[in-house]
This record gives structure tokens, C-alpha cells and sequence, in this order.
């Protein structure tokens, strides 16, 4: 009987093992794809219908950029996971260890944990900020309220970074020749060390459209859209590339890398496709934008890795839930969004939701699906699979039974 046991614990052990490290396991969801929900506009959705369309659309992770109270409380006891932000004006306030308490006390404390804030971004592009003096608030500012949560007891449900823009690398081609720019070298140092430290991630806003739109005629359209393309191979690494925003991310890896850490995880805090654009906005278009977000969730539906960490899980945010009327500059800054502020759909990436923001009672009839054929190859692939390990399991079943005890 125990030698019987034994053997029923190898074969359970054994099938863990298998399912654990195939190459698909048992499905899963988009677990590895956020949204960002700005807010600079006039006429967006109360919070409760926003939560009604993300519910409706199945995503569950979601970022803000402040910590806008009548969202927080929208968002209690629902689902979505939340990061929200300490805007760029407030870093110079909570470098303070006091201000930071209170700060946290009231900001944070009031609605967690029955609003799942699972990250805070202490500012936003402070490494590109044009307000330079920023810069030296800024990891006084992320260390204040990181103690400021330890002593609540909230640092091991929250973490704190801050989101960079690709344009803090000095090189991002190739990837291998990723470097920070010389002039934040010495605060970027310290921040990686934190990072490190707490285990937390490095944020980045990366954006192919703007490479396309700075250089087209050089700039393959296909490359950065996630278009089948014979890519490029980076000439130390070897490793190929078959879109930019991958080559992006491990730019940044291989920067962080540089400074010494290579520990540390790469998420994307924004990336996206304007659907509309000034005359001089090459690639801003409703078609553009549906392909590039299009072709996104597919690879978020894979829960893919990057070339340089293909077993680790791309987490990426997209900008942006809606188009937002009172953001400046041109024209493509205001025509980021899935939707228009009525819940109407600004182009169709293959979302299954409604057209317009659902009622309560609508909301179960939608789910993230029909994303393309691919997605239902995928799915078929991960069935296969689930099927294979079975055969496995009961070949090595029969193995075991009947070998002589």
C-alpha cells in the first residue's frame, strides 16, 4: 500500500511538473494587460460607468494618473487593480517623511484594501521633465513613501516606482546598446537601487509611432505595428526582433543591466497608436491604430516575454481607455482612446463589448474575445497541449502499475 502511494505521488509530482513548464499550461487569461484611464478631458463617464466598461471588458488592471477619490471608491470591491500616481507638483512635498505619512494616510490608507491599489508611481517622465529641478525631489520623494506604507504595514501589498520615458536612454539601437543619457546617471543609479532593493519594477512609456512618425521613409510601418516582417536581428545579442516595442523593452533592460542591476523587471506603464493626427503626423490613423492595439492583445493573450526574457511575462498598460478633449499639444495627444467619452467605440481592436458604456445589467454579456483567428489557434494550441500532458500522464500511469512492487 505505501509503495502504491509513492507511486500515485511520483505520477502527481511528475504531471505538476510537466503542466508547470509546458509551454502553454492550462489557459489563461490576459493577466499581463492594463489600461490607462486619463482623465484631462470634460466630458468623460462618472467612475461607476467606467468600472461598468472595464468589467465589461474584462480587464482588471487599470492605471490613474492621481488619486482622484470618486475613483477609488468607484473602484471598492470590485476586481480592478489600481496604480495611481503622485503628480510631478507633489514630489518636493512628500520627499518630506512626515508629509509622506500623511499623504499616504490620506490618500491610500482610507480605501485599501477594499480598492485593490496595488502600485503607487511617485510622478510621471520625471528623468525628461523639462522642469529639471524635479529631479532631485524625486527619489527622497519615492523613499518617503515607501516608509511612509511600511509604516502602515501597506509596503507588502504596494509598490512604489515611477514610469520613464524612452527618451531617458542616451542608445536604444540595438537593443544590446541600451544606456541611460550621461545627465541622470547619478539618480537613476540610486533609483535602480531601490528598485532592487523592494523589488519592484521599472516603468517605461514607450511608443513605436513616435520612431515611425520621426522617420517613415527608414522606419518599417510593418515593424512597429506588429505586422509579420522580416524584423531585425541584434548584431552582439543575435537575438531577432519582430516589433519595436520588444526592442524598446529590452533596451531599457540592457541599460539597467549596465548600471548594474540585472535583476530588476521591465513593465510597459504606456504604450499605444493615435487614431487621428495633424497633417504633419505621419501614421496617425484610425487603421494604423486599430492594427497596432490589435496585434498587442494578441500577444498579451500569449502572456509573451521579450526576446532577451522570453519566459518572463511582458506586463503592459495601454494608452489610453478614452480619447481626452483638454489634453495640449496636437492633435494625436486627444486621440489616444479605444473609446470617445460617450462609450462609443473610437475603432474596433476586437473587444466583444458593447458599442456604448453598458448598464449594471449588461455587463456580464461581454468578454474579451474574438480577438482574431490567431487567438483561437492559440486556444486550440493550449488545448492540444492540455490533451498531450493527459497522454502523459496515463501512459506513465500505466508505466508504474505495472512494474512489480
Amino acid at each position: 500500500m505505501a509503495t502504491f502511494s509513492r507511486k500515485i505521488s511520483v505520477i502527481y509530482v511528475f504531471l505538476l511538473f510537466s503542466i508547470t513548464f509546458s509551454d502553454y499550461g492550462f489557459l489563461r487569461g490576459v493577466s499581463s494587460f492594463g489600461i490607462n484611464y486619463g482623465q484631462v478631458a470634460n466630458n468623460l463617464p462618472q467612475p461607476e460607468k467606467v468600472l461598468d466598461l472595464l468589467s465589461a471588458l474584462k480587464l482588471n488592471k487599470a492605471r490613474i494618473y492621481d488619486t482622484n477619490p470618486q475613483i477609488l471608491t468607484a473602484f471598492a470591491n470590485s476586481s480592478v487593480e489600481l496604480i495611481v500616481t503622485i503628480e510631478n507638483q507633489m514630489l518636493a512635498v512628500v520627499m518630506d517623511q512626515q508629509q509622506a505619512l500623511q499623504w499616504v494616510s490620506t490618500h491610500i490608507k482610507p480605501y485599501f484594501p477594499a480598492t485593490k491599489i496595488t502600485g503607487i508611481a511617485v510622478g510621471n517622465e520625471v528623468f525628461t521633465d523639462d522642469d529639471t529641478s524635479l529631479l532631485q525631489y524625486l527619489v527622497p520623494a519615492i523613499v518617503s513613501i515607501h516608509g511612509a506604507l511600511a509604516q502602515l504595514g501597506l509596503d507588502k501589498n504596494i509598490h512604489v516606482s515611477t514610469s520613464s520615458s524612452l527618451a531617458v536612454l542616451a542608445e536604444s539601437y540595438p537593443p544590446s546598446a541600451g544606456t541611460f543619457k550621461t545627465e541622470v546617471a547619478g539618480i537613476m543609479q540610486q533609483f535602480l537601487q531601490f528598485l532592487s532593493s523592494t523589488k519592484s519594477p521599472f516603468w517605461i512609456n514607450a511608443y513605436p509611432y513616435f520612431a515611425y512618425k520621426g522617420d517613415p521613409n527608414r522606419v518599417s510601418l510593418d515593424y512597429v505595428l506588429f505586422n509579420p516582417n522580416a524584423g531585425m536581428v541584434d548584431p552582439y545579442t543575435k537575438l531577432r526582433y519582430d516589433n519595436m516595442l520588444y526592442a524598446q523593452v529590452d533596451a531599457a533592460v540592457f541599460a539597467i543591466a549596465r548600471m548594474g542591476y540585472g535583476n530588476i523587471e521591465v513593465r510597459v506603464s504606456e504604450t499605444g497608436w493615435p487614431s487621428k493626427g495633424d497633417s504633419n503626423e505621419i501614421g496617425a490613423t484610425v487603421e494604423n491604430a486599430a492594427i497596432y492595439n490589435r496585434n498587442l492583445l494578441r500577444r498579451q493573450l500569449g502572456n509573451e516575454g521579450t526576446p532577451l526574457r522570453p519566459n518572463m511575462r511582458l506586463d503592459v498598460y495601454l494608452f489610453a481607455l478614452f480619447n481626452e478633449d483638454m489634453k495640449p499639444g496636437p492633435t494625436s495627444e486627444r486621440n489616444y482612446g479605444l473609446y470617445q467619452p460617450d462609450g462609443s467605440m473610437a475603432y474596433n481592436v476586437g473587444l466583444s463589448a458593447l458599442s456604448s458604456i453598458p448598464s449594471s445589467s449588461s455587463t456580464s454579456s461581454a468578454s474579451i474575445s474574438n480577438i482574431s483567428s490567431s487567438a483561437v489557434k492559440g486556444a486550440k494550441m493550449e488545448y492540444q497541449s492540455l490533451m498531450y500532458w493527459m497522454f502523459v500522464f496515463l501512459l506513465t500511469f500505466q508505466v508504474f502499475m505495472r512494474r512489480p512492487n
